[in-house]
C-alpha cells in the first residue's frame, strides 16, 4: 500500500553533508524538539502552530548529538560533540547547568522513569549515571569495547539496556549497577563509524527490548531472561537504523538505511504501512497523544506523518498506559488481564503467588509465543496482546517521603499516616556521600561512611571563637546529633542482636579526663536528641524524655503524651513536639511543651499550629531565645507572649520564592538563616559547601489599598519588638536588675517606629484615608512626632486633618500634665524602691522640658490664635553652652509628599535618643524626690525583632547636658 507523501521542511542547515539528527515529542504533544550534529543550536517547535518560528537554544560550542526529555517534560538534556551534557528548563529553554563532561563526543542520553537519573554515553566506552538532583555522578558503568550509541531505561525501573557500534547489547541491573547479560554481535557491526548509530528501545510495558538485527530485521529480547523471543522481518533491504513504539505497544515504526519507514502490527508480524523518503530517516518519535509520527532525516529536514496506522485498524492510543497525575512516572503499574483459562493470577508468578523460577519462565514463554525456529530465518509469532509480567521487585512502591503527600492530598482512604520523628538540622542518609548530622547557627557536624565505619567532623562557623574539635571515628553508626558551645551529643537507631540504641555525649573541654560518656537502651530507640546549659536530653520510642547532666548523671525521666516528632534546646529550656491526634482532614495534630530545668517547671504547653496539609520540618530557637517552627508549606512561626501566648507567622516561602525549597538553619532578630534548595531537592548537600540565604522576616500581609505593605510590615515588627522589650523590662525591674541597656533599645525602637508611622500618615493623606491617618497619629510616641504629622497635613493642604491632629496633641498634653502620680516599683520583701518614673518616660519628659513650650504652626488656611499663643515654633533646638546641640537630631526628610512644587523642606526635627553612658559607663539619675541611683552598664541579649542602633556614643550624659543648659540660662 502506498501512503501519501510527507512534506519535510528544514529544521537545521546540513551544509550539503549528512549528519545525525534527533527529534522528540514532549509529554502533551505540544512541542517538538530537534537537533543536528551540523548545528550548535537546539530548536523547540510549537506543534500547534507549525508556522511559528522555533525557539532556539544556543549553549553548545559544537554540534548536538543527543536529546532527552524527563518523563514529565520539565527538563531537557542535550549531549554534544563538545563532550558536555547540559540541562535546560522546558519548554522555556533556559539553561540550568552542565552536569558532566566526557573525554570524547557524546552519542546518547536517557532519563529513568522518575527523571532522577540521567544516563549518558559516547565514544569513550563508559556510561555515566548522573543524579539530576545534585548533578553528582552516581556510577560509571564500563563493559563496552566500542563507542556506545544507544541507551534505554526499562519502564519498570529495574534495568538499563545499552548497545555499542560493534553490535554488543548489555542488560544492566540498576540495583547493583552491574551487567546481568551481555549479548555480543547481535546488532550490526559498524566498527568505529558512529554516523549510523545502533539504537534500542523498550516496549511501553517493559516486557521486550527491540534491537536492530543482523538480517535487516528487528529482534525482540525478553526483559527477564534476555533471550530472543521473536523478530520483525519484512521488506527492508538494508539495516534498520531507528525504531519507535506506538504508545500502546501494538505497533512499531522502523527506519532503514534503504530510506523507507515501515509500520508494523506487532501481533500479526506484518507491515501495515510504509513511506519512502529522499534521504535516510535517522530519528523518529511517535506522538504520545495521537496517530502521528514525527521524523527527521540526515539533511536536517523534519515533518509529521499523520494517520500512520490506517483508520480501519485499532488506534495506537487504545489501551496505552496513562501518565500519573504527578507527572513523575510515565507508566501505570501493570494491570492484570484474565488468562485464557480465566485465571487472574499474575503472569510470572505461580498459583500460590510466589515468583516463578527462571526455568519455569522460559517454559511459559515458549507456550505463549509460537514455537521458536532454530535458525534466524524463522519468524516468531507475537501474541495479540502481550501479557505483562510482574515480579515482586517491579511493584511501584511510593517513596517514604511521598507517603505524607499522598495522605495530605486525600488520595488515600483510611487512617492518615502520622509524621515520623526527625532531628532538626539533620539530612537523610546517602550511601557513599557525606551528610549533615547537625547544622545550626553555631556550627555543623558531618559524617561519611567508609569501610563499615563513619568519620565524624565538627566545624564552627566562627573559626576565630569556636574551639578546634578533633575528628572522631564512629563505630556505632550515629544518625543524629546536636551541638552547642559546651559539647555535642550523638545517637543511633536500634541495631545488633540485642536491638540496642546508643546515646553518647562528647564535651569540648573539661577539667577532668575521660569526661566523654555513653548510655545504652535495650529495646528502646532514641528518636531525637537536644542540648542545653548543663543538661542533655533524649526522647525515645517509648515516649520517654530522658534528661542527663553534662557529667552523665541520669536526672529526670518524664513520660510524654504521645510519640515524639522533634525537640530543641536553648539554655535552660527544652521544647518537645509530640503527636496529639489526626483530624479527618488528614492534617497533623501536634502539641508542644517547653520545660525549664532550672526551675523544674513546665513553662508552656499548647497546640503547634501548622499550615493545612503540611508537616513540621524544623523546630528551634532564635539567637535571642524565641521558640520557632517551620512547616513544609514554607511558613515560619515564632512564639510570643502576645495575647497570652501566640504563634505569629513571620515568613512565607510561597511569597518569596515558591519554586524553591528553604532548608532552615536558624533565625535572629530580623532575618531567617536558611539554605535555598532547587526543586526537587529538599535538603542541602555537604559538597559543594552550601551557601546561606538570609531573607527578611515579614508578616504575610494582605495587599494594602495604600500600596504600603512594606511600611505596614515594619510597623508591625517594630510594635512586636517593643512589646517584647517592655515585657523584659518589667520582669527585670521587678527583680531590681539593671535595665538601662534595654531602655536604650526601647527608645531606639520607639524613635524608629515614629518615623515609620509618619511615612504611613503621609501615605494615608495622599490616599485620602483620613480616618486611618488620625488613628496613626494617636500611636506616635513623641509629641514632636505629632507636630511633624501636623506639618505633613499642612503641606498637603488638608486644614481639617491638621486641625484634627492639633486636637489630638492638645488632648495628649493635657493628659500628661494631669497625670503626675509618682511611679513606685513593686517590692515583695518590704523594701520600697525609690519613687521614680520609668526611665523611658522620665527621659521623654526631660526632652520635652528642656525648652520652653514650643509654639505650634497653625494651618495656613484659617486662624488658630489659641493654638499659636499656647505653643512655640517647631524646630527650635536645645543647645549646650558652647553652642553645639546636646542631643542628636533625627531628620524627618525622607517622607515624600505628593503635590509639592518646590524641593521638599525639612518638615521637622525630632530629638534622637539621648546618650545615657559617659566615659565611665555610669549614669546618675535623679528621681522625683531627689534620690540618686547609680547603675552600671549591663550586656543583655538582643531581641530577635529589634533593629541594630546606628548612633554613636556621646561622652556627656543627659544630666550633664541639662545642668549646662540651666547654667547657661542663669548666666
Amino acid at each position: 500500500m502506498k501512503a501519501r507523501s510527507i512534506k519535510l521542511k528544514e529544521a537545521h542547515k546540513s551544509n550539503g553533508s549528512e549528519s545525525t539528527c534527533s527529534i522528540i515529542w514532549d509529554l502533551e504533544s505540544q512541542h517538538l524538539v530537534t537537533s543536528s550534529t551540523s548545528d550548535t543550536k537546539i530548536s523547540i517547535h510549537d506543534a500547534l502552530l507549525p508556522a511559528k518560528p522555533p525557539k532556539l537554544i544556543s549553549q553548545h560550542k559544537e554540534g548536538v548529538t543527543a536529546l532527552a526529555l524527563n518523563p514529565n517534560s520539565t527538563c531537557l538534556a542535550s549531549g554534544s560533540l563538545d563532550r558536555s551534557v547540559s540541562l535546560y528548563n522546558f519548554p522555556g529553554g533556559e539553561f540550568q547547568t552542565n552536569v558532566t563532561r566526557f573525554t570524547l563526543p557524546i552519542r546518547c542520553l536517557s532519563f529513568n522513569k522518575s527523571g532522577s537519573l540521567l544516563a549518558a554515553a559516547g565514544d569513550d566506552e563508559g556510561i555515566k549515571l548522573i543524579n539530576t538532583i545534585d548533578s553528582s555522578i552516581d556510577r560509571v558503568l564500563k563493559e563496552h569495547k566500542g563507542p556506545i550509541t544507544g541507551l534505554a531505561f526499562d519502564p519498570l525501573g529495574d534495568y538499563l539496556a545499552s548497545v555499542d557500534s560493534v553490535g554488543t547489547v548489555i542488560f544492566w541491573d540498576l540495583s547493583t549497577r552491574t551487567p546481568i547479560n551481555i549479548l555480543k554481535r547481535v546488532a550490526p557491526d559498524y566498527g568505529t563509524d558512529t554516523s549510523v548509530p545502533n539504537v534500542l528501545c523498550w516496549s511501553p510495558s517493559g516486557d521486550f527490548l527491540a534491537v536492530p538485527g543482523l538480517k535487516n530485521d528487528v529482534v525482540m529480547y525478553d526483559r527477564d531472561t534476555s533471550e530472543k523471543v521473536g523478530s520483525l522481518r519484512g521488506d527492508h533491504s538494508k539495516s534498520v537504523c531507528f525504531m519507535s513504539w506506538s504508545p500502546n505497544g501494538k505497533y512499531m515504526a522502523t527506519s532503514s538505511l534503504d530510506r523507507q519507514i515501515l509500520v508494523w502490527d506487532i501481533g500479526k508480524k506484518q507491515d501495515i504501512n510504509r513511506q519512502k523518503f529522499e534521504d535516510i530517516i535517522c530519528s523518529m518519535a511517535w506522538k504520545p497523544t495521537g496517530n502521528a509520527l514525527a521524523v527527521i532525516d540526515v539533511m536536517g529536514k523534519y515533518g509529521v506523518w499523520d494517520s500512520v496506522v490506517p483508520s480501519h485498524m485499532n488506534s495506537p492510543l487504545e489501551g496505552a498506559p496513562k501518565p500519573r497525575s504527578n507527572g513523575l512516572v510515565l507508566f501505570d503499574e501493570d494491570t492484570q488481564e484474565p488468562s485464557g483459562s480465566g485465571s487472574l493470577s499474575n503472569v510470572g508468578e505461580s498459583s500460590f503467588g510466589e515468583p516463578e523460577p527462571l526455568h519455569k519462565k522460559r517454559l511459559r514463554k515458549q507456550n505463549e509465543f509460537d514455537k521458536l525456529d532454530g535458525d534466524d530465518d524463522g519468524a516468531v509469532g507475537f501474541p495479540t496482546k502481550a501479557e505483562p509480567r510482574k515480579k515482586a521487585s517491579h511493584i511501584h512502591k511510593k517513596p517514604k517521603d511521598d507517603v505524607y503527600e499522598e495522605v495530605g492530598s486525600g488520595m488515600k482512604l483510611g487512617r492518615p499516616k502520622m509524621q515520623d520523628a526527625f532531628q532538626p538540622g539533620c539530612t537523610p542518609l546517602q550511601s557513599g556521600k557525606k551528610r549533615f548530622l547537625c547544622y545550626n547557627m553555631l556550627g555543623v557536624i558531618t559524617t561519611m561512611e567508609t569501610d563499615g565505619y563513619s568519620h565524624i567532623e565538627v566545624d564552627f562557623h566562627d573559626t576565630g571563637k569556636g574551639l578546634r574539635v578533633p575528628s572522631m571515628t564512629d563505630h556505632f553508626g550515629f544518625t543524629m546529633a546536636s551541638l552547642n558551645e559546651n559539647g555535642s551529643v550523638f545517637a543511633n537507631p536500634c541495631k545488633g542482636e540485642k536491638n540496642m540504641s546508643t546515646l553518647m555525649y562528647r564535651p569540648f573541654s573539661s577539667w577532668a579526663n575521660n569526661s566523654e560518656w555513653s548510655m545504652r537502651f535495650e529495646g528502646e530507640e532514641v528518636k531525637v536528641v537536644a542540648l542545653g546549659t548543663g543538661w542533655v536530653a533524649a526522647v525515645t520510642s517509648l515516649n520517654y524524655l530522658r534528661i542527663f547532666t553534662e557529667g552523665g548523671l541520669q536526672k529526670h525521666v518524664v513520660s510524654l503524651d504521645g510519640p515524639v516528632v522533634t525537640a530543641s534546646g536553648f539554655k535552660d529550656e527544652l521544647a518537645v513536639v509530640t503527636h496529639s491526634s489526626c483530624l479527618p482532614s488528614n492534617d497533623q495534630m501536634l502539641e508542644f511543651r517547653v520545660f525549664n530545668f532550672a526551675k523544674e517547671a513546665q513553662a508552656i504547653k499548647g497546640r503547634l499550629p501548622l499550615t493545612p496539609g503540611s508537616c513540621l520540618t524544623w523546630l528551634g530557637y532564635s539567637e535571642e531565645g524565641h521558640l520557632s517552627s517551620y512547616d513544609s508549606k514554607g511558613v515560619l512561626r515564632v512564639f510570643t507572649s502576645q495575647f497570652g501566648g501566640s504563634w505569629l507567622p513571620l515568613f512565607s516561602a510561597s511569597k518569596d520564592k515558591p519554586e524553591d525549597n528553604y532548608w532552615v538553619v536558624g533565625l535572629n532578630d530580623s532575618k531567617l538563616f536558611c539554605i535555598l534548595c532547587k526543586n526537587p531537592l529538599t535538603y542541602p548537600l555537604v559538597t559543594p559547601k552550601p551557601f546561606l540565604t538570609l531573607p527578611n522576616l515579614s508578616f504575610p500581609l494582605a495587599s494594602s489599598d495604600l500600596g504600603a505593605n512594606d511600611l505596614e510590615n515594619e510597623f508591625m515588627l517594630s510594635n512586636l519588638s517593643l512589646s517584647q522589650i517592655q515585657r523584659k523590662i518589667d520582669e527585670m525591674a521587678t527583680s531590681r536588675q539593671n535595665i538601662m541597656s534595654l531602655e536604650d533599645k526601647a527608645f531606639d525602637i520607639e524613635t524608629s517606629l515614629d518615623r515609620c508611622i509618619l511615612k504611613l500618615i503621609a501615605a494615608c493623606c495622599n490616599g485620602d484615608k483620613f480616618e486611618r491617618a488620625a488613628e496613626l497619629v494617636k500611636l506616635l510616641s513623641l509629641d514632636k512626632s505629632v507636630q511633624g504629622a501636623i506639618r505633613i497635613a499642612t503641606v498637603l493642604k488638608l486644614p481639617v486633618l491638621a486641625d484634627r491632629f492639633n486636637c489630638i496633641l492638645e488632648e495628649r498634653m493635657q493628659n500628661e500634665t494631669t497625670d503626675t502620680t509618682p511611679y513606685t516599683k513593686p517590692s515583695s520583701d518590704g523594701f520600697k524602691a525609690p519613687d521614680i518614673m520609668p526611665v523611658a518616660d522620665n527621659r521623654r519628659m526631660e526632652f520635652e522640658n528642656v525648652l520652653p513650650s514650643p509654639k505650634l504652626p497653625s494651618p495656613q488656611f484659617f486662624k488658630q490664635e489659641n493654638t499659636e499663643t499656647s505653643r512655640s515654633t517647631v524646630g527650635k533646638e536645645r543647645m549646650e553652652t558652647n553652642g553645639s546641640p546636646s542631643v542628636e537630631k533625627m531628620k524627618i526628610t525622607d517622607v515624600k509628599v505628593q503635590g509639592e512644587t518646590n524641593p521638599p523642606k525639612k518638615l521637622m526635627t525630632i530629638p534622637e535618643k539621648p546618650r545615657l553612658f559617659g566615659s565611665a559607663n555610669k549614669i546618675t539619675c535623679k528621681g522625683n524626690k531627689g534620690e540618686e541611683i547609680s547603675q552600671s552598664e549591663s550586656h543583655r541579649p538582643t531581641n530577635p525583632f529589634a533593629k541594630s542602633p546606628n548612633t554613636q556614643v556621646k561622652t556627656s550624659s543627659l544630666l550633664d547636658s541639662i545642668k549646662k543648659m540651666k547654667d547657661g540660662g542663669k548666666s
